[in-house]
């Protein structure tokens, strides 16, 4: 295979391609791919079977896979502007007179993501990644591992089926990355799941060091389980964790980067947790298998010396082939013990460990180095709080579960696309997924300089100092293709009376003594008198610019950022200043339009300021 063409490729081909198509564009055809993956799902489950997956475990990975796609699709339409640039922030004012000004974007890279997946789950694993890096514009580039490949190869060609990539958009590599690394640049990015020891060998290399390449790493880690000191044997807590800790040992044979590997009780509970565990791994009916032989042989070989500082109570290290039962293994003193805090047996394996009191057992989920995820199951929210605090900066997700979200929750071992997965130290430093937040992994963030005009039009959205168009017909009369970024109403004044203030109290039944009481009010050190209410300012200001017959404008459906800057007194007059600051196109239909509210008083001092949010007719 020549990969410096299959680079090329991807950046000549496809990546062009994927950079003309908007944010709201890659989310329709991210639906299109997860509908054609769900369409010919029994094809993948059938495959599944193979790599020893059960029904469950399949469906995670399938479906889960699916899911990812959908949650992107949607998350794009929802979060994301229909444009192909993304602002970051406000503008930064770099100038007395506000003709000089500052604005972060984000661009797609101009690049190739190549996207290296672990064996345990070849379709979530390949679809998690293609979600974010699809959506940010950026073609990818994906080698699955070896034992696994002829599912993930399965699902690639499902996705080439369904004819709504541009070509060159992805590329599959089965086997062997050849010198593909050679051929990358600054603009390219790895992401890379798998082991440290694969990872560190990748970072090391020449290009990826020379030429900066961005590279994100997900790796397997010892996941820690905490059970609250506040449990005790017959509380829903304690239930939950041995299920938790089970579930989490046999759901793919224990293969998950996400698995429990260490589980920490309370001292007094470790002889009731022991049980409580082996019943109910005793219980435990069709699981699935190990991937193969050789796996196989290297957890059990990883169970022997995870050994010499534990004791085997449950299950063995004996035999070979895929096929393993779940072994638990129990270490009284987790503390002088390193190799139950270094050694990842990567299969259905965990340890169960007591501690002290809740600081040694937050110390004791740290001495893994850093983790993907750990979790802690407690009713007590001072715990919850202690252990976010002392342990959240070594763990990429904390899932907090006790009685109350148990039912809905999608348990510790689950990532969701809305979330990071990933973590720091041992777990690799990197993030994936964590909704708009992996898409940024694949773009660029830039700072621009400039004057407001030039800005709004490369941002195209319109910023305090552009120009504003303040003739021709009311901007409400104008259809969304027809409204231009700057179209400005200035409306008139309206002097607000101290009769409106007490209608709209009694009207309302706001009658906070600020609105009402004089003597109050003069006590207050921000009014010294009487105010109008905030929202009779709202709603005196859009009855100044409301266009009141049936027009483009469909619907108002929120107010963002809104402020109140400075009081308004009984005979103030307001005015208002509507600009139409940027435009999405929904649909065929319609489109939003955010507006830019400003509220001046009778000196053109700012009183209100707001984004209101419309649909307008196409």
């Amino acid at each position: 295979m020549d990969f410096a063409k299959l680079a090329a490729r991807a950046r000549d081909t496809g990546g062009p391609a994927l950079r003309a198509m908007t944010f709201h564009q890659r989310a329709k055809m991210l639906k299109a791919l997860g509908d054609a993956i769900m369409a010919r799902k029994d094809e993948l489950y059938a495959l599944s079977e193979e790599t020893g997956a059960t029904k469950s475990d399949s469906w995670i990975d399938i479906e889960g896979g699916a899911g990812t796609l959908f949650s992107y699709a949607s998350k794009g339409r929802r979060e994301l502007p229909n444009d192909r640039i993304l602002i970051d922030g406000n503008p930064e004012g770099l100038s007395k007179r506000g003709t000089f000004m500052g604005l972060h974007v984000f661009t797609s890279l101009q690049g190739t993501a190549v996207h290296i997946n672990a064996f345990n789950f070849p379709v979530w694993g390949m679809l998690e990644k293609l979600s974010p890096t699809l959506l940010a514009g950026v073609p990818a580039i994906v080698k699955p591992a070896s034992a696994s490949v002829k599912l993930a190869e399965a699902a690639f060609r499902i996705l080439e089926d369904a004819k709504v990539l541009p070509e060159g958009a992805i590329q599959l590599i089965v086997g062997s990355v050849g010198d593909l690394f050679d051929h990358l640049t600054g603009q390219d990015i790895v992401s890379f799941t798998g082991s440290a020891e694969t990872a560190a060998k990748l970072k090391a290399h020449p290009t990826i060091i020379r030429e900066g390449v961005r590279f994100i790493a997900e790796q397997d880690s010892l996941n820690a389980s905490i059970l609250g000191p506040d449990a005790a044997a017959d509380s829903p807590e304690f239930d939950l964790f041995i299920k938790e800790v089970v579930r989490e040992m046999t759901v793919k044979a224990g293969q998950k980067c996400t698995a429990i590997r260490r589980a920490f009780v309370p001292a007094a509970l470790t002889d009731a947790a022991e049980a409580a565990l082996k019943q109910a791994l005793g219980a435990v009916e069709g699981m699935g298998t190990l991937i193969n032989a050789a796996q196989g042989a290297d957890v059990r070989a990883k169970v022997k010396e995870i050994a010499k500082d534990a004791r085997i109570v449950h299950g063995d290290a004996e035999g070979d082939g895929p096929k393993m039962a779940p072994v638990l293994l129990r270490c009284d003193a987790p503390a002088t013990s390193d190799r139950v805090h270094d050694i990842e047996a990567f299969g259905p394996v965990a340890t169960l460990m007591p501690y002290r009191d809740i600081d040694e057992a937050i110390a004791l989920a740290n001495r893994g180095k850093g983790s993907l995820v750990m979790s802690l199951f407690t009713y007590d929210p001072a715990v919850a709080e202690k252990v976010v605090m002392g342990a959240g900066a070594f763990h990429g997700r904390i899932a907090i579960i006790d009685r109350d979200s148990a039912r809905e929750s999608t348990g510790h071992g689950s990532p969701m696309p809305g979330l990071v997965h990933g973590g720091p130290g041992r777990a690799g430093g990197g993030e994936e997924m964590g909704g708009i937040r992996g898409v940024l992994h694949y773009m660029q963030r830039t700072a621009l300089q400039g004057s407001p005009r030039i800005l709004s039009a490369v941002s195209k959205s319109w910023m305090t100092g552009a120009p504003a168009i303040t003739e021709g017909p009311h901007p409400f009369r104008l259809k969304f293709g027809e409204l231009e970024l700057g179209k400005t109403l200035v409306t008139a004044q309206r002097t607000i009376t101290l009769d409106d203030v007490e209608h709209f109290a009694h009207f309302t039944g706001d009658t906070f003594y600020a609105h009402m009481d004089e003597e109050a009010a003069k006590a207050n050190p921000l009014f010294g008198g009487r105010v109008a209410h905030g929202y009779l300012i709202l709603a005196f200001a859009a009855g100044l610019f409301v266009d009141p017959p049936p027009g483009p404008v469909l619907a108002n459906y929120g107010l963002d950022n809104l402020r109140f800057l400075k009081p308004v007194k009984p005979g103030d007059a307001i005015q208002v200043a509507l600009t139409a600051k940027s435009k999405s196109l929904r649909n065929e239909q319609y489109g939003e339009v955010r507006w830019a509210v400003n509220v001046t008083n009778q000196n053109g001092e700012p009183v209100a300021a707001y984004e209101l949010l419309t649909m307008n007719a196409v």
